[in-house]
């Protein structure tokens, strides 16, 4: 018998008061009123307990965003694009203006059956990462094999800022030679500024260390050691020193194969023209905090070779702009301000200071916010008209 039922014949049937029932069964007399008024009402249902399941659920995530979290999932792996639970996240809070958790994608992912639990996958939080700390502080480069259409064979030859993850120089060969290397190498320079070093595997197009020193250098050695660029290689058999490139290889094969077969080398150069453009300035990266390679690859000064002797910034500030669209700088001694406008009030900023020439950067998107030479005259230095 339960005790609900015990409590309601003590008082009905052995005619005990409620304050009695509560004493003998050591409840309080609103619990004693409380049941035996359900009991009258509902009969002998009282005694089973209430559901405890709320009577709303405001925080439950409506039924159109589940589908839009299963619809990002099904595009996204269709385009051979990331369609992991931060990416949807990322994906629904910027065009699509819904701000979902990522345990909650995870299991929605889950219980429609589009992931599979991995309880044995190492956890990312064990890896150790290495990343150069400024932009073309450190160059990667590999090749990889692609198949045409018509099923020949060819070369995808990939120089990446190491930095950024920034896809510096991506080129269809039909065979990677040394040339070819060091004519990419040169393009990509000329386009985005000389790397201070660049890390490579022990491919004959890179280095000839383990040719028994037949031949001397080749093209790319005789170029890097030239400008007084650092020349580094992964140790042998220790692919994962250039990891990010690697990375970078598979993002790009996973995409390429779900594109129609490009038939000729002009055709292929064309999808990965187009992937470039995708992943440089409009997919989100996770390891850059959800920015793309090319906001953190404009955020900060380049490095260059020693051999070049190019300078950099003397000084480099991390601040926030005030409620007024400022930000102080000393010079001098001198206390300044900066405007930069009220619409930007609360950004975090990056201020690159080359003694008058200043640059202030939003650290979110990458954006120049307000580039000028200061006046050390003028204690506040105005937005141009």
């Amino acid at each position: 018998m339960s005790k609900r039922r015990a409590v309601v014949l003590a008082v009905v049937v052995e005619g005990l008061s409620q304050a009695g029932a509560a004493r003998r069964y050591e409840l309080s007399e609103a619990t004693v009123s409380r049941w035996l008024a359900r009991w009258r009402d509902e009969g002998d249902a009282a005694f089973e307990p209430k559901s405890r399941r709320p009577k709303s659920s405001p925080n439950r995530v409506p039924t159109e965003v589940v589908e839009r979290i299963v619809n990002l999932r099904v595009e996204l792996a269709g385009a051979g694009l990331d369609a992991g639970p931060v990416t949807i996240a990322w994906h629904l809070e910027h065009h699509h203006g819904v701000v979902v958790s990522i345990s909650t994608i995870r299991r929605w992912l889950l219980s429609a059956g589009l992931i599979i639990p991995e309880p044995k996958k190492r956890p990312r939080t064990s890896y150790v990462r290495f990343e150069a700390a400024v932009p073309n502080e450190c160059w990667q480069s590999d090749f990889t094999h692609w198949v045409l259409a018509e099923g020949s064979g060819c070369e995808i030859l990939t120089w990446l800022d190491d930095h950024a993850r920034y896809a510096l120089s991506v080129t269809a060969q039909r065979v990677v030679t040394g040339p070819a290397v060091a004519e990419t190498f040169g393009k990509a320079a000329g386009q985005h500024g000389y790397p201070a070093s660049v890390l490579t595997d022990n491919a004959m197009v890179y280095t000839t260390r383990f040719a028994g020193g037949r031949g001397g250098r080749n093209q790319l050695e005789t170029t890097l050691a030239g400008l007084g660029i650092t020349q580094k290689h992964s140790r042998p058999n220790h692919p994962t020193t250039c990891g990010k490139v690697e990375r970078f290889q598979q993002t790009l094969k996973r995409w390429l194969a779900a594109q129609r077969p490009a038939a000729a080398l002009g055709e292929l150069q064309g999808q990965l023209d187009a992937f470039i453009e995708l992943y440089n300035h409009h997919r989100p990266h996770r390891s850059l905090a959800r920015r793309t390679p090319a906001a953190v690859y404009h955020l900060l000064p380049k490095a260059s070779p020693h051999g070049l002797g190019a300078g950099t910034h003397h000084r480099v500030r991390h601040d926030r702009i005030d409620k007024t669209g400022a930000i102080s700088l000393r010079h001098a001694g001198r206390m300044h301000h900066i405007g930069t406008g009220r619409a930007h009030a609360g950004r975090t900023v990056l201020v690159l200071i080359d003694d008058l020439d200043i640059r202030v950067i939003d650290t979110t998107t990458g954006e120049v916010l307000r580039h000028l030479t200061l006046d050390p005259t003028r204690n506040y230095q105005p937005r141009p008209k």
